[in-house]
């Protein structure tokens, strides 16, 4: 019966000795090379040349120089010092114009549609070998993140698993669109008058109310909604295209204008300021913590950032 020898233990400590021993030629200077005793280097010495059956550095005078075989390992033991040193370094990045990647992000339409532009040319600038796939919010986010159907989540982010990162990219406020002309732009809007007028909704579950309408109730007051939509493009569309009353988000008072708000813009929407307490609107990515300190995805976070004016 043939018994299986074990497999003989690997000591990176040694190969990190041999390299110091091998370019110092001297007991004493490798020890201050690794910071220990000469005493602790002599030890590892003498383990090295049972290991390695030779002598590997041997007196002559007042020196002591290296034996054929030492002088055969000595770049062997260079390389695997500098490989071990690669290995355990933290990462340090990438270059984004070497990246070849396709990066897959989930997002609502309106946001997917402010950061395509601004990613596009941050590609084309910087890593012309990265492409972008963006998916409408119908997977679930937590388990799309971990198993890497999708990279990044970017959005309101309000249904993450425990261990998801998280990152607050901008908050911005809600405000009412409507076409030019529109009757709500003729005199100064109240609350009775925004609740008069009709509206569209934008939920992807079909739902009638939101935000708003709770910030209406507190006065008494009663929206009415005509029409749900998935798309917040859609619901721009028909605001521009009709007298009905959609709601789009816009930079706080004093800040840069969001990308959040171009397409409104774009289709000659006016925007009124709703004269009532909403909630903020904040936008953030969220993505599973294996990508943290991936330099691509390092990358790709940044520039998400950038394109939507972080």
């Amino acid at each position: 019966m043939l018994v299986d020898e074990p497999e003989p233990v690997i000591d990176a400590n040694l190969a990190i000795a041999l390299d110091a021993l091998l370019a110092e030629h001297s007991v004493t200077r490798a020890a201050a090379r690794l910071h220990t005793s000469p005493a602790a280097m002599s030890r590892t010495l003498a383990r090295l040349r049972r290991v390695l059956q030779d002598p590997l550095l041997v007196r002559a005078g007042q020196a002591m120089v290296p034996t054929p075989r030492a002088q055969a390992l000595r770049e062997e033991a260079a390389a695997v010092v500098r490989s071990l040193g690669a290995l355990l370094s933290p990462g340090t990045g990438v270059d984004p114009a070497g990246l070849r990647s396709t990066f897959t992000l989930q997002a609502a339409d309106l946001v997917g549609a402010a950061l395509a532009p601004g990613l596009a040319r941050l590609a084309q600038q910087e890593a012309p070998g990265v492409s972008f796939r963006l998916l409408a919010e119908e997977l679930e986010a937590g388990t799309a993140l971990r198993d890497g159907r999708v990279d990044l989540e970017v959005g309101s982010i309000d249904h993450v698993d425990p261990e998801t990162r998280v990152e607050e990219l901008v908050s911005l406020r809600m405000m009412a669109a409507v076409r030019a002309g529109h009757p709500l732009t003729e005199r100064p809007l109240t609350a009775a008058r925004l609740a008069a007028a009709q509206h569209v909704a934008v939920s992807r579950r079909g739902r009638f109310t939101g935000p708003l309408d709770a910030a209406l109730a507190e006065q008494d007051l009663r929206r009415r909604v005509g029409v749900v939509l998935p798309s917040h493009l859609a619901a721009m569309a028909l605001a521009a295209r009709s007298d009905i009353v959609c709601l789009v988000p816009a930079a706080l008072p004093g800040a840069a204008p969001s990308p959040l708000t171009e397409d409104a813009t774009a289709l000659g929407l006016r925007l009124l300021d709703i004269p009532l307490e909403l909630p903020p609107l904040t936008i953030g990515m969220a993505w599973h913590p294996r990508h943290t300190a991936d330099g691509a995805h390092h990358w790709l976070r940044r520039a998400v950032r950038r394109a939507l004016g972080g």
